[in-house]
């Protein structure tokens, strides 16, 4: 073969290439909607996967996998003998014999963000010695709040914190299949070097001033381009990131270096000619803009390249000619603004900015809100005092366990027949402000392990102590018999970086969690689950957030009343926005913290086909651009602080199921609403199919009922038919007469 012929080869392969990109994207697509309509027939009461299966073209064990609710009622007789097997008609979250996965020993698995499902196995491993906790009289409460009370106290008490008593040798464990193993911590010198900080790594009070970007706000449907004071009403027909960069700077030739996009999300106007939205927001941005390149960064803001995301993406921008440099975003990123004006959204910006001026005098709005509620946040951190120089990184490996084991909010749908049918009601509750009530208090200095011989060997006192402290613990967990209510604790499920929640009885898995849940599990209103101690990971208890958060939560509450008590109704839209962009600041400035490994999006020229890096995957290509992207680990971030984030998200997680209101001297969460009543989870959310007298104040975390849609309704089966149903909800609670409403 001479050099021509593998020319020409070669040039045959990428064509094969691109058709076989096209045909699998085509063919996903059909899955995914054929998945969709079984889950959705499944939802039918008299629906069976003997007739489902060959209508779909599947096995039995293809659609039971999809469908849990369809499995055959001798698969529920066969896993009763077995304590530790999941009855797949009780748990639709994971295929039938998915549930419950055998203890994982320190040591023996490598660390990893995870398997992906191709690389899921069964796991079956005995022996493992842990501490077991389980159930203590009632004198030996560990908290004076937590008072003894029945097995099944009624909605306002809990029971006693459990007692941790001596370590248990576990039994065998039966094999699963299909369970998402978790990394732990190794055992020996190589586990005790993740316990220590990164060398010259610490979040610092920064010693420059971030300068402010020239911002306008345009509306692609209608052409309004908002800029200052003016107002102008611009021409885009094709509204291409083209059209919009030369359109702008010719009405304002001084030029402008952000435009928020308020309305008509140009990146999807060609989306039906792409089988998904992130393929179509490529396609928009990369495609060629005359004039114009992609920015390749510039000073201390270093983000370069542009963001596909499907929803929120980020063009970047730089003149060919020149220094300018430009980005296009989305206001979505900030809050929903949906139906609004952009000289609204513009008012709205202003009075954000005021507000934080109030307690910081340099804050200036960055391009999202993660950004600048880190930075807002790093302009708190201590000149003076024991953190003066810092707060220290912690090592990669640890970043990486708290990566792969660290979810964050709960999403979950219940579907029939865990729920009815058909609802008497469809009730949301949403946590106002929910992690601003999770900020109080975070692990500082340096982690220390905590071994399962270690945890045994302590008093009770200090076991109790260690459990409410800052930790992160790795711990089997079994599911108490005649347990009648939904899960509390995260489970690995199959895929990547999935959660299933485990309610069958005498379910065993083996997970991480957070104190805060651990101590839900221990001390929930009913029956206190089994939890075994594993491994740990635990910090002194500090306050680096409180600073950050009370002042987002005062900026926060002044505009709140803003919005209820000014006069004019743009400027109380703009006050309301201003008070979600804060909840933003502070919800995404957390997300910040957990530091996800980078994944970096390029383009190459079609001519220059050889110049994708090795290592990069292609998720996108046109006649004339190819766009990939690559992992690229962790990078040396000075503000990486996923030990915080995970501590936020487990308590929130545990405040969706239960949280004391002192002063109402009740509790409120899923778990105490009767069992068979909680029909889903999103995050600060929970859905219900009858109203609860939960107290509002107003106050961050408290639950406020934001819907209420009579029944009786069809139980949803799909995220789809939650939201639908959560839309019709809320518009009928905000008709409703105000008493009703409260």
């Amino acid at each position: 073969m001479d050099a021509r012929t593998y020319n020409a080869e070669l040039a045959e392969l990428r064509v094969l290439r691109d058709g076989i990109r096209k045909a699998q994207a085509a063919l996903e697509k059909l899955e995914t909607d054929r998945a969709r309509k079984i889950t959705a027939l499944a939802g039918y009461e008299k629906a069976k996967a003997e007739r489902i299966a060959p209508a779909a073209g599947l096995s039995l064990a293809d659609i039971v996998a999809i469908a849990p609710i369809l499995a055959p009622d001798r698969l529920v007789t066969a896993a009763q003998p077995n304590p530790v097997a999941v009855p797949p008609s009780s748990e639709p979250a994971a295929p039938p014999a998915a549930a419950a996965q055998a203890p994982e020993p320190a040591g023996e698995t490598a660390l990893s963000s995870g398997p992906g499902p191709a690389q899921e196995q069964a796991l079956s491993r005995a022996g493992t010695v842990a501490p077991a906790m389980t159930r203590p009289a009632p004198e030996a409460a560990a908290e004076p709040e937590l008072s003894a009370a029945p097995s099944a106290p009624p909605s306002g008490s809990l029971p006693a914190l459990p007692s941790v008593l001596a370590s248990v040798a576990a039994g065998p464990l039966a094999a699963h299949t299909a369970q998402r193993a978790l990394p732990g911590v190794p055992e020996g010198s190589e586990g005790d070097r993740w316990f220590a900080h990164t060398a010259n790594l610490a979040s610092t009070h920064p010693n420059f001033t971030q300068q402010a970007r020239s911002t306008a706000f345009l509306d692609t449907h209608t052409g309004v381009l908002v800029h200052r004071d003016q107002t102008f009403r611009i021409d885009l027909p094709t509204a291409s990131a083209a059209e919009i960069l030369n359109t702008v700077f010719h009405v304002l030739p001084g030029g402008v270096e952000r435009i928020y996009i308020t309305a008509g999300a140009p990146w999807h106007r060609q989306a039906a000619q792409h089988p998904f939205l992130k393929d179509s927001v490529g396609a928009w941005l990369n495609a060629p803009a005359p004039g114009w390149r992609t920015d390749t960064g510039r000073g201390k803001d270093r983000l370069a390249g542009h963001f596909v995301h499907p929803r929120n993406p980020v063009g970047r921008y730089q003149r060919e000619q020149g220094e300018q440099h430009v980005e296009i975003r989305s206001v979505g990123e900030w809050f929903d603004a949906d139906g609004v004006e952009p000289v609204v959204v513009r008012d709205a910006f202003v009075l954000l900015w005021r507000a934080l001026r109030r307690f910081w005098p340099d804050a200036v709005l960055m391009g999202s809100p993660s950004q600048t509620g880190r930075d807002l946040w790093t302009r708190t951190i201590p000149t003076k005092g024991q953190y003066a120089d810092g707060f220290p990184v912690l090592s990669e490996e640890l970043r990486g366990l708290f990566h792969a084991t660290a979810g964050q909010g709960r999403t979950e749908l219940i579907t029939p027949p865990r729920v009815p049918a058909r609802l008497p009601a469809l009730v949301e509750y949403d946590r106002t402000f929910a992690y601003a009530k999770h900020t109080w208090k975070s692990g500082v200095g340096t982690p220390r392990r905590v071994t399962a011989a270690t945890f045994a060997s302590w008093s009770q006192k200090e076991q109790t102590k260690a459990l409410f402290a800052c930790g992160h613990w790795h711990v089997r967990v079994t599911v108490p018999a005649g347990w009648t209510h939904i899960g509390i604790l995260p489970a690995p499920a199959p895929g990547d970086r999935a959660w299933h929640y485990p309610a069958a009885p005498g379910t065993t898995f083996t997970t991480w969690a957070g104190g805060p849940e651990i101590h839900t599990a221990l001390s929930n209103p009913h029956t206190p689950w089994k939890v075994e101690i594993l491994d740990g990971v635990v910090f002194d208890d500090g306050k680096p957030l409180d600073d950050w958060s009370k002042k987002l939560r005062e900026a926060w509450s002044s505009l709140t009343a803003q919005a209820g008590l000014n006069g004019d109704p743009g400027q109380r839209t703009a006050a309301h926005l201003a008070a979600r962009a804060v909840r933003a600041l502070l919800l995404y400035g957390i997300g910040a913290f957990a530091q996800r490994p980078r994944t970096v999006t390029g383009t190459t020229p079609r001519s220059m086909e050889r110049d994708v890096p090795p290592d990069a995957e292609i998720i996108g290509f046109d006649d004339q651009t190819i766009t990939w992207q690559r992992p690229t680990g962790f990078t040396r971030d000075p503000n990486a602080h996923p030990e915080w984030a995970a501590h936020i998200w487990s308590s929130a997680r545990a405040a969706l199921l239960s949280q004391r209101h002192r002063e109402d001297s009740t509790y409120a969460g899923a778990l105490h609403a009767p069992p068979g009543t909680v029909v889903a989870f999103r995050t600060d959310a929970v859905y219900l199919t009858q109203p609860q007298p939960w107290p509002h104040h107003g106050q961050p975390g408290d639950y406020l009922n934001k819907g209420h849609l009579p029944g009786p309704v069809p139980a949803p089966t799909t995220e789809d038919e939650l939201l639908t149903l959560r839309d019709r909800g809320r518009a009928a609670h905000h008709a409703a007469p105000a008493p009703e409403r409260a």
